[in-house]
């Protein structure tokens, strides 16, 4: 399984996981999971809390640096790649 999530400095966080292992999403931020593998994978969640951080969603999730799997952003909101780097292009930090 693949996670991961996008820190309030739009750093993109992510690893590869395997049967047992764990993973920690900080509180309030824009997270992922992915199922890499072949067969049905199961995931428990654990919350600390009722009451969620806010974080801005568009720039996290195409501004981040690495950048997010374009295949997570394609399934995610059902488009393109090449709408995909549309949208990043448009969020990227100015130089």
């Amino acid at each position: 399984m693949e996670v991961g999530f996008i820190t309030t400095s739009n750093v993109l966080i992510s690893k590869s996981l395997g049967k047992g292992e764990i993973f920690v999403f900080p509180k309030g931020l824009v997270h992922f999971q992915k199922n890499v593998g072949n067969t049905p994978a199961s995931v428990l969640s654990a919350f600390n809390s009722q009451f969620p951080g806010t974080q801005s969603i568009a720039a996290s999730l195409f501004a981040a640096s690495p950048t997010l799997p374009d295949d997570v952003l394609s399934k995610a909101f059902q488009i393109g790649s090449k709408q995909v780097d549309k949208i990043k292009s448009r969020l990227a930090p100015k130089k």
